[in-house]
């Protein structure tokens, strides 16, 4: 169904200067994007596997991983390590947004709700509905814009996951401060909540954001743009017609082209995206045996 050309789709001739340069790709993300999310991974896949490592320590393989780790106790240390660098990712991320709002000038109300917002919108819903016609062979391909819908609720998701997740694990950082204005019973829920809210968030991520992102029959094997920032225009047009079609009538698409990565920086991003990969898969089979044969 990629190979489908949607209704209304531009040739890449539409424009001189873009046939000239057929071999460029079209830029997406950031420096700085790429960055974040390159860090987010790492720091994701270690609490993971910490984590992980400490809730079901009674297995043999928790048993093994703590020893790569140094012990349990240094997997404490790993776990906090890595999540004081997601707490720095979430915080230059939302510096970030501020500081495009002011470069772009736009008011809140544009920001939040404008094109290349990440809220949710009627058009996501029509997307939704579009998309599932379109699985069963009721309808064609939604002509998705910047953003999806499933993007979204990822995207949302980590904010979520920041609050809960994070909130409990400086509960139970600090539960000797805390406890001088919470009752200690808080201490108790906190790890209640940070145990089975930490294991949601890495089922999600290593089944449902995986295949979104990767395993989708349009990408699988794995969809590199997070990494490289770039994507070709065919793909682009493909991936995201809507997008696509306001930058070619707006006359923006051209200052978006850039020259592609060369074969062995492609080759170290498929690398190291095959070992998140493995190593997520890995985590999701450990966790299901985990709670088959072994859970207490």
């Amino acid at each position: 169904m990629i190979h489908e050309k949607s209704e209304g789709l531009s040739d890449n001739t539409s424009s001189p200067k873009i046939a000239e340069r057929a071999e460029a790709q079209v830029q997406r993300f950031s420096r700085l994007n790429r960055v974040l999310h390159i860090s987010m991974i790492i720091s994701f896949i270690s609490l993971a596997l910490t984590g992980m490592t400490l809730k079901f320590s009674y297995t043999g393989w928790a048993f093994f991983l703590s020893g790569l780790f140094g012990g349990f106790e240094s997997a404490g240390y790993i776990h906090r390590f890595a999540a004081v660098i997601m707490f720095i990712v979430f915080i230059t991320h939302i510096i970030d947004l501020v500081r495009i709002k002011r470069k772009e000038k736009k008011s809140f109300k544009e920001f939040i709700f404008g094109f290349d917002s990440m809220l949710f919108n009627r058009n996501d819903w029509k997307d939704f509905i579009g998309s599932v016609k379109w699985f069963i062979g009721l309808g064609k391909r939604p002509e998705y814009g910047r953003w999806t819908y499933w993007e979204k609720f990822d995207y949302f998701a980590v904010f979520w996951g920041i609050f809960i997740i994070g909130s409990t694990g400086l509960t139970l950082w600090f539960p000797e401060f805390l406890t001088q204005f919470v009752p200690g019973w808080v201490i108790n829920v906190a790890t209640i909540i940070h145990s089975d809210e930490a294991l949601l968030a890495t089922g999600f991520i290593f089944t449902v954001h995986f295949f979104n992102t990767h395993l989708r029959p349009e990408k699988f094997p794995m969809d590199i743009v997070i990494f490289s920032g770039r994507v070709s225009i065919e793909e682009f047009k493909l991936d995201r017609p809507k997008e696509y079609n306001e930058m070619v009538e707006k006359g923006e698409l051209e200052k978006y082209l850039v020259e592609p990565y060369p074969p062995i920086v492609i080759r170290t991003i498929k690398i190291f995206g095959w070992t998140a990969l493995t190593i997520g898969f890995s985590i999701i089979i450990w966790i299901i045996y985990a709670m088959i044969f072994a859970y207490r």
